[in-house]
């Protein structure tokens, strides 16, 4: 079934399967969100062996949209997974951190207050359509069968081969300089963290993500998605 009403959710059925929109809570990973999800399942159902899994992680310090698989729905993850992306993302010039967001400290700064909105607007077509990205060393894209992060996280240097994605729409929202919000809809496998990056790079500055919120997955929006509380209260009625 896909994604339904609160009384569908109360009611779900482990063969039809359930995909599940979640407004992730801030600081929880996708596998914690998995990992509590399947918990509650196993206490109602009184079962371990439930299928449960996302379709495109979050990071921690992002909020919305996580599309959540049970049951016989795991099998539609790849293709949910594989749907358009639409994101807020709030990017503030002068700064980076090691992983591009606010998980780590500020290592260096840079000069903003030449950034302007039109500088910002003018850079912004270079982004559009199919570009090649190179995703953030402190990301799960798999290195010899390990993580980046896991590399990172212990200062050891790994190459980040690029990836080719696609930007479709790119529009400022506002800029309260040295905070720029951007909304973007692009495909999957997309970092807004390196995003925020290289746009930055463009401008002759330096730039981190200090808020991102996933608006849309496919046709699941943030607004119809259920909040973990609700989802836990429903499943645990």
């Amino acid at each position: 079934m896909l994604m339904g009403n609160l009384s569908e959710l109360a009611n779900i059925n482990l063969e039809e399967g359930f995909v599940l929109g979640i407004d992730k809570p801030y600081g929880w990973t996708s596998s914690d969100v998995v990992r509590k999800v399947k918990f509650i399942l196993q206490h109602k159902f009184g079962k371990k062996n439930i299928k449960v899994g996302h379709a495109g992680t979050l990071d921690p310090l992002a909020t919305g949209v996580l599309v959540v698989c049970i049951g016989k729905a795991t099998k539609k993850a790849e293709a949910l997974q594989a749907e358009e992306k639409e994101y807020i993302a709030e990017i503030k010039f002068g700064e980076t951190t090691p992983c591009f967001d606010l998980e780590k400290e500020v290592d260096a700064t840079y000069p903003y207050e030449h950034i302007t909105q039109e500088s910002i607007q003018a850079t912004l077509p270079s982004f559009l359509g199919e570009i090649d990205q190179i995703p953030p060393v402190f990301s799960a894209k798999m290195i010899g069968g390990k993580r980046a992060y896991e590399f990172a996280r212990k200062g050891q240097e790994v190459e980040m081969k690029p990836a080719r994605i696609i930007i479709s729409d790119l529009e400022i929202l506002s800029f309260n300089s040295p905070i720029v919000t951007l909304r973007i809809r692009c495909s999957k496998g997309t970092y807004i963290r390196s995003l925020a990056r290289d746009l930055s790079v463009e401008l002759q500055s330096g730039a981190h993500l200090v808020g991102l919120k996933r608006t849309r997955s496919g046709s699941i929006r943030v607004e119809s998605c259920f909040s973990m509380e609700e989802v836990e209260k429903v499943l645990k009625s």
